[in-house]
């Protein structure tokens, strides 16, 4: 189980810049993270990567802590 959370901590490079730009555009991260997906073109390629990574670990369930 040891490899799994050695892939989440090497992908997540800016803990809560996701959260941060999901505020900054009026919206929740999860509003943001369809936003973004809907339309990625629109977004930066870092912002898409982003909430790329947040739909999977929302969908794999991972809890901060665990």
């Amino acid at each position: 189980m040891g490899k799994k959370k050695e892939w989440i901590q090497g992908a997540i490079k800016r803990p809560g810049a996701f959260t941060a730009k999901a505020k900054k555009a009026g919206m929740s991260p999860a509003a943001f993270q369809r936003a973004v997906l809907a339309n990625p073109k629109k977004y930066s390629t870092t912002t898409v990567r982003q909430a790329r990574l947040r739909k999977t670990l929302v969908s794999k369930k991972v809890k901060k802590g665990k």
